[in-house]
């Protein structure tokens, strides 16, 4: 057993992240319409077959694969220090929406980021000379008499560079967040290039590259080439109970179920071929140490069976709500038997454990909380003094004698 880790969690700590998380359920389970009223261009409004023929085309266009320059060959050296991993929701593309004071205000301002704040997080890691590297370059799967084991690989970086994972939680756009200003779906563009397809505040129409996490991190990348190594972006942490990436996949007995599917695929493939991965977040966005083993076996069976041949096989689980069980626990087994060997909860600093079976690891949660509860932790990695955005209900002013 190899063993990596910073300071070990504090068990009151966990307790007070378990606590806060757990209230983004009543986002995530329970908020399929806020109350607000629809824009009059809405995602149903566009037929599913002029998605499939605009996507599908899009990809197969002489001239529409994404050109990247390979970055100049540099030394590495052996890393063996922490692993930071942070995560985040959807973008809030339009704080106009999500702060405009109805009940969900309140969670868009504890649980999300607005794209101003992303985009000041990358600079503010680019500059500590963090790297993104593939969640999977940190692990291999070797069978010994028949039987998977995993040994933990040695991480090679450019000298003084540290290593980043990054993932993003709930990317299926779910009915509450098209109606609390979040993005719509994902899209290519037209130059076949990951975009996010909203509608504005104002009733009109938006296919933009500037307001959601993935189009913003890859144009970063395109610019920085030296933040990511080997080309690596993030994982994009699914459910499925309202479809994936904003396409309703999940309604299997939908006469737009196929045109659904056929629109969403080619996202799917441009996203693989730029550097993005996949992982379940359960299909219900359940909370894996609270239900019954029954229900929590179910829920994992239908993930792998409505979402897992849309996006590819993936060994990664990420647990909802921050939530987590542990070795010996049936659930646990029930999810190594289902061929999950990495596994992803929440924490409030660096830790990766790797054993003979599996790899566990925590993640910081970058949001409205950890702005609010943990600016010390979070310098290694930004001043949220200077990323905060004012627009945020519970912003403070910074004192000058800070």
């Amino acid at each position: 057993m190899k063993f990596f880790s910073g300071k070990i969690m504090v068990g009151f700590t966990l307790g007070l992240l378990a606590l806060g998380i757990s209230s983004f359920m009543w986002f995530t389970a329970h908020n399929s319409h806020s109350g607000k009223p629809t824009p009059s261009v809405t995602p149903s409004s566009i037929p599913p077959d002029l998605l499939t023929e605009h996507n599908s085309k899009l990809a197969s266009e002489p001239g529409n694969e994404l050109k990247v320059e390979p970055p100049a060959q540099i030394p590495t050296v052996a890393y063996e220090g922490q692993i930071e991993h942070i995560f985040f929701h959807p973008l809030i593309a339009y704080p106009e929406l999500a702060f405009d004071g109805d009940s969900l205000s309140k969670g868009y301002d504890d649980w999300f980021v607005t794209v101003k704040e992303f985009k000041k997080i990358l600079d503010s890691l680019y500059a500590k000379q963090y790297v993104l590297i593939d969640i999977r370059s940190l692990y291999e799967e070797k069978q010994n008499a028949g039987k998977t084991e995993i040994k933990s690989k040695s991480l090679k970086l450019p000298p003084g560079k540290k290593p980043l994972v990054l993932s993003i939680d709930d990317l299926n756009y779910y009915t509450y967040m098209r109606e609390n200003g979040n993005v719509f779906r994902l899209v290519l563009d037209k130059q076949g290039e990951i975009a996010a397809y909203s509608v504005t505040p104002q009733g009109e129409e938006s296919v933009s590259r500037d307001n959601e996490i993935i189009p913003i991190l890859d144009d970063f990348v395109k610019l920085h080439p030296d933040f990511s190594v080997d080309g690596a972006k993030g994982t994009i942490a699914l459910t499925g109970y309202e479809g994936i990436l904003g396409y309703r996949t999940d309604q299997l007995n939908s006469p737009d179920f196929e045109k659904n599917k056929a629109a969403v695929l080619p996202v799917i493939q441009q996203l693989k071929d730029t550097g993005w991965t996949f992982a379940s977040h359960g299909y219900g966005h359940l909370d894996a140490a609270k239900v019954t083993f029954d229900r929590f076996s179910k829920d994992t069976s239908r993930w792998i069976k409505e979402v897992e041949p849309l996006i590819g096989p993936t060994n990664i689980y990420i647990f909802p709500f921050g939530s987590k069980v542990l070795p010996g626990d049936p659930k646990y087994t029930f999810l190594l038997d289902s061929g999950f060997r990495m596994f992803c909860s929440v924490g409030p600093a660096p830790y990766l454990m790797v054993s003979t079976d599996s790899v566990r690891m925590d993640r910081r949660h970058i949001d409205g909380i950890a702005f609010h509860d943990q600016k010390k932790r979070l310098l290694p990695l930004f001043d949220v003094n200077e990323v905060i955005d004012e627009r945020r209900p519970s912003y403070e002013k910074p004192s000058v004698n800070k």
